[in-house]
């Protein structure tokens, strides 16, 4: 018991409230409401992190009550399919198509980490290959299932795309080995990180880097990022909380009228299109209870199930679940939950899912002009 509450309690530290140091904001411009001198804020809470004396109290109610349950079922896991993730990043590469032939596809490889391909580009979010969430890896939140890919059998990776600096989000090993097999390939991959991340990825020496703030983009090859608020907080150590940004896709949030803006910022061309709305949103479901202390700062089901139609998205997938045991509910928790939220507003049964670890999924191709 004594063992299983000290790593809970390197599982929890990456969510408690850091007190901030006193260095001055680089990238402050007092004209934008999210920055502030010493770092940044959400659009519209205050502050989504506890005091410690919270934190200590759900600690010793997690004991307590000996939380969280052993799952019942593991996570599920597939053999991912590498020919059809090859080809497409080879075909890609080779200049044989700007638009490859396949479908647009996701691979799970798990938590917030997703490899998209489409618009002839192969995408990664949030990389973690490493088996522990942590500074160390000797002890913090342990990957209950293995990555779906190995960072070996990667393709080359075009764009890197980061959702703020928590250790489960931001990886030095993953992303160094992502830089460097590509750098040695001669096709650089190309992170494109929140403001205050690109010294961080200097220090590691990953050059090829863009920062961006809420609302900025940048064009690849054609393809369009666009960097969108959310509701979360960044920190990698005691005293630097909230001094880099975050936002970009939801890796982490906590429920706000963000998405509701994010829908309305791009209203204007959805209408334009013959095939309106956001193709897919991947969403969090997992690592939100006790409800008290993590509302704020991570959405539940029922909440990503309301991002899903505040973003009036064709389809959503739920990630960050089922891989690191952060809180208090089961990892096999999140989607019986999602389950209940979908058919409570009466979602399609395809409308909103969740994968297997390495499953390949292909989406709908959009309809050309």
């Amino acid at each position: 018991m004594r063992k299983r509450f000290f790593q809970s309690l390197c599982a929890a530290a990456s969510l408690l409230a850091l007190t901030a140091c006193s260095t001055d904001n680089p990238d402050y411009n007092p004209a934008l409401q999210h920055h502030t001198p010493k770092g940044f804020a959400n659009n519209y809470a205050a502050g989504v992190t506890k005091p410690f004396g919270e934190f200590v109290r759900w600690q010793i109610e997690r004991k307590q009550q000996d939380l969280s349950k052993p799952a019942k079922q593991p996570t599920p896991v597939q053999t991912p399919d590498m020919a059809a993730i090859k080809t497409y990043a080879n075909d890609a590469v080779a200049g044989q198509s700007a638009m490859p032939a396949r479908p647009p596809a996701i691979t799970w490889i798990g938590h917030a980490s997703m490899l998209v391909q489409a618009g002839g580009l192969t995408v990664l979010t949030d990389p973690i290959f490493s088996e522990r969430a942590s500074p160390v890896q000797l002890v913090g939140p342990k990957q209950a299932q293995p990555p779906g890919l190995a960072l070996a059998d990667l393709p080359l990776i075009d764009v890197v795309l980061i959702s703020h600096n928590h250790y489960g989000h931001l990886d030095k090993a993953s992303v160094q080995g992502i830089a460097e097999r590509s750098a040695a390939a001669g096709k650089p991959t190309l992170f494109l990180v929140p403001l205050g991340l690109k010294r961080w990825l200097a220090n590691t020496r990953i050059s090829n880097v863009v920062e961006l703030d809420w609302w900025d983009q940048h064009n690849v090859r054609g393809v369009q990022f666009n960097f969108t608020p959310t509701q979360h907080w960044s920190a990698r150590g005691l005293g630097d909380r909230s001094q880099t940004l975050w936002g970009g896709f939801a890796g982490d949030t906590g429920y706000s009228e963000d998405f509701a803006d994010v829908r309305a910022r791009f209203s204007s061309r959805q209408q334009q299109a013959q095939d309106p709305a956001f193709d897919l949103a991947l969403l969090p479901i997992g690592a939100h209870k006790p409800r008290w202390f993590m509302a704020e700062q991570h959405i539940d089901p029922l909440e990503a199930v309301q991002i899903h139609l505040d973003l009036k998205a064709k389809r959503s997938v739920g990630i960050h679940w089922g891989v690191f045991e952060l809180t208090d509910e089961s990892l096999d928790q999140p989607p019986q939950d999602l389950a209940d939220a979908t058919k409570l507003h009466q979602l399609r049964a395809d409308e909103f899912t969740v994968m297997a670890i390495g499953e390949t999924r292909l989406l709908p191709s959009r309809t050309k002009p």
